[in-house]
């Protein structure tokens, strides 16, 4: 099979395994597992920031942050189709009491005027608008990058309002290896940020909030809450110091393998991509009017040994990574040309 679903279906390398059978560990509740320790500081130093806490997965750490940063009753901004908004069992909602305000965009990046407009006037029928989240790279909108500049506008603006910025980076891996800014850059407009290890890294499980020493010691706390304290997680950080290490230069590779799936696909009757949000490594097809459907048209690559998802009414989602080469991804195309044409 050629897994085209998503890019956390990858299984560890023999380098990764390796490393992971060799990791010194201790007990993480107590903040004793040495090879914890250097994945946080690595990663804290990527991004900028004083200080880093792994966590088991992008959902925790986006859902730890947001926790941290919020009271009961306020209210997070975030763009319509963010994965804090849809894709977190209402975590947020469920354990903080929070409300959320969204901006549709077409491309997953709202401005600083459409968010200005979405602030809530201090007034006590209202909900306080305590913080924002930003997606970078957004994943519903197809891997697209957050122009940094305008991330800059509205970290600026959010400060000078005392609103706490979360900037969603499970995927800043890509954004930053694709546009050639170094992820602190980005980072630099947000209090907060996670990032995945498990996604195009190819780590097996893992994922790292990021922020002030203060901010970090308050996040440690909520999760501990949420059940993510872990104890020998140390072999897990380990996994994730070898991605770092050996896996973060070639996600040039999926961007291309990326390409060549949307230019395929794009080139078949009945289905649309537009090839300007094709940024990362992430495709999004309107498949809205090919006969098959989105649902006819997965079932019909699967029998033909490619699998990816329909993630709407008319939508389809291709995702390259570590464990899907070139060559698979041209058998692929070639598959989807001989099926769907």
């Amino acid at each position: 099979m050629i897994d085209l679903r998503s890019d956390t279906v990858t299984k560890p390398t023999a380098g990764m395994r390796e490393a992971i059978a060799r990791a010194e560990v201790g007990d993480d509740v107590f903040d004793e597992d040495p090879t914890i320790h250097r994945l946080q500081e690595r990663v804290a130093s990527l991004l900028g920031k004083e200080d880093a806490l792994l966590v088991p997965s992008g959902t925790m750490a986006n859902t730890t942050a947001v926790l941290t940063h919020t009271e009961r009753g306020d209210e997070v901004i975030a763009e319509e189709g963010a994965h804090v908004f849809n894709y977190e069992s209402a975590s947020s909602a469920a354990f903080g009491g929070l409300q959320f305000r969204t901006i549709p965009t077409a491309a997953g990046s709202f401005t600083l005027e459409q968010m200005i407009e979405k602030i809530r006037p201090s007034n006590l029928h209202h909900p306080r608008t305590r913080l924002v989240c930003m997606e970078n790279t957004h994943n519903r909108a197809g891997g697209t990058i957050y122009p940094i500049e305008e991330m800059r506008r509205i970290g600026a603006a959010c400060r000078e309002r005392g609103i706490r910025v979360h900037l969603d980076g499970a995927r800043l891996w890509n954004a930053s290896a694709a546009s050639k800014i170094p992820m602190a850059k980005y980072a630099a407009s947000a209090d907060s940020v996670s990032v995945c290890l498990s996604k195009g890294l190819g780590a097996p499980v893992g994922s790292l909030v990021s922020g002030t020493k203060e901010f970090i010691a308050r996040a440690r706390k909520t999760r501990k809450m949420l059940g993510g304290g872990m104890r020998q997680a140390g072999v897990l950080a380990a996994a994730g110091l070898y991605a770092i290490e050996h896996h973060v230069d070639r996600l040039a590779e999926d961007h291309k393998n990326a390409r060549l799936l949307a230019r395929t696909l794009n080139g078949l009757r009945g289905i649309r991509v537009d090839l300007a949000t094709v940024q990362t490594n992430i495709v999004i097809a309107d498949v809205r009017d090919h006969p098959l459907g989105e649902t006819g048209i997965v079932e019909k690559m699967r029998e033909k040994g490619v699998l990816f998802l329909a993630i709407g009414p008319g939508r389809l989602r291709l995702v390259t990574h570590l464990d899907v080469s070139k060559d698979q991804v041209e058998e692929a195309c070639a598959l989807l040309s001989k099926a769907l044409s």
